[in-house]
């Protein structure tokens, strides 16, 4: 297993030049084979082999294998071998490593782009007016069709470096918006368990503060407290968990009673709530039971920060294919000077929401109070 992870490592440093030393030892050997199947440029007579050829060759071959690392220097050693090769006479095979090495060039290189492509055109007006003046008087337009023909080796390589920067650009932009997604997402986690247990115990701890005169009474006010801290405490060690990354993501779905249970701690807050849940869950609710719940919570949330001792209804009704949600606050008990909303709670939901195909309604009615309305769709595991 170790020897095998070696070897991965091995490879995806070495990159391309796995690749490119093979292709360099084949051309080169080929080219030692073929004598006169390569490139042939100005009509010269073609020439035996001889040892500054076998130089020529491995001039132009070898360099291939640090074209991605080197693609200037490959380049111009490859170049150097053709010019000889050419002027020579040797026509070798080696010459089809010309417009791969142009090709790296093009590919690779990230600077003195435009510098480079005048200096290689300049550097080429030499080597056609030599092999016209030595060869058998070639027209110029064979000189022009081959400068095109390994311009379009350049061009092709300019082209997949765009490519591949558009992909790494693309890709960035995707983890980008996977981060702010994933922020996002922990934010409105935090909101909905920080902001709910902290209200209830603030308001909990203000009431004990006038239960001096009855033990009994400021027992159990002080006994909710403390129960709603061990819940935020719970609630919160699970939202860390999540943030670990050998933990699981799957989202918790809340046991069953769970709603009765936020009831229940709004109702020791000081707010009388009626509840009523409808209907059998779905064996496979995917996230809405989830959705809903944080509905629920949001908005008795919301009713013990602004309308503290206000009547307020929960409806519940599980369907075959979605759980409807129904929280109103008919505004009658006092207005709560608690800390200003931020509006992130009801943005949230209403994004929860939205995710799952399910309508979201927040309304203020005529008499002061308000009611949030949800409709989400069963089965969805997003």
């Amino acid at each position: 297993m170790i020897g095998r992870s070696r070897i991965q490592e091995l490879w995806r440093r070495s990159g391309a030049t796995v690749w490119y030393v093979p292709l360099a030892a084949v051309l080169f050997a080929a080219s030692l084979v073929y004598h006169d199947n390569g490139t042939e440029l100005g009509g010269l007579p073609t020439r035996p082999f001889d040892s500054l050829a076998f130089a020529a060759i491995a001039l132009q071959c070898l360099p291939l294998a640090g074209r991605r690392r080197w693609p200037v220097l490959c380049f111009a050693l490859v170049a150097s071998g053709f010019a000889v090769d050419q002027l020579r006479g040797y026509h070798s095979l080696a010459g089809m490593a010309l417009p791969i090495a142009l090709f790296s060039v093009g590919s690779h290189l990230e600077h003195h782009r435009r510098t480079t492509a005048i200096a290689v055109s300049v550097a080429y007006v030499p080597l056609a007016v030599a092999l016209h003046r030595i060869g058998p008087g070639e027209p110029p337009s064979e000189f022009v069709t081959f400068y095109l023909a390994v311009a379009l080796a350049w061009g092709v390589g300019t082209w997949v470096r765009h490519t591949r920067a558009l992909e790494a650009e693309y890709r960035r932009r995707v983890a980008e918006d996977t981060r702010t997604a994933e922020r996002a997402r922990i934010a409105r986690e935090l909101h909905d368990v920080v902001t709910h247990h902290v209200t209830a115990m603030v308001v909990q701890a203000e009431a004990a503060r006038y239960l001096t005169a009855a033990p009994e009474r400021l027992d159990q006010s002080l006994t909710a407290v403390t129960d709603t801290g061990r819940r935020a405490i719970t609630d919160l060690r699970h939202l860390l968990d999540l943030l670990n990354p050998d933990h699981g993501t799957e989202a918790r779905t809340p046991a069953a009673g769970r709603f009765l249970t936020l009831v229940e701690q709004t109702r020791r807050a000081g707010q009388p709530v009626e509840f009523t849940e409808e209907g059998t869950p779905a064996e496979s609710t995917g996230s809405a039971d989830l959705v809903a719940y944080r509905v629920v919570q949001e908005s008795l949330t919301n009713a013990l920060k602004y309308a503290h001792g206000s009547r307020t209804s929960v409806q519940v009704h599980h369907r075959e294919k979605e759980i409807t949600v129904e929280v109103s606050t008919d505004g009658s008990g006092s207005k709560a000077t608690l800390t200003g909303g931020s509006g992130r709670g009801l943005a949230g939901l209403r994004e929860r929401v939205g995710v799952l195909g399910g309508d979201f309604s927040a309304d203020r009615q005529p008499d002061g109070g308000f009611t949030v309305r949800a409709r989400i769709p069963s089965g969805s595991p997003s």
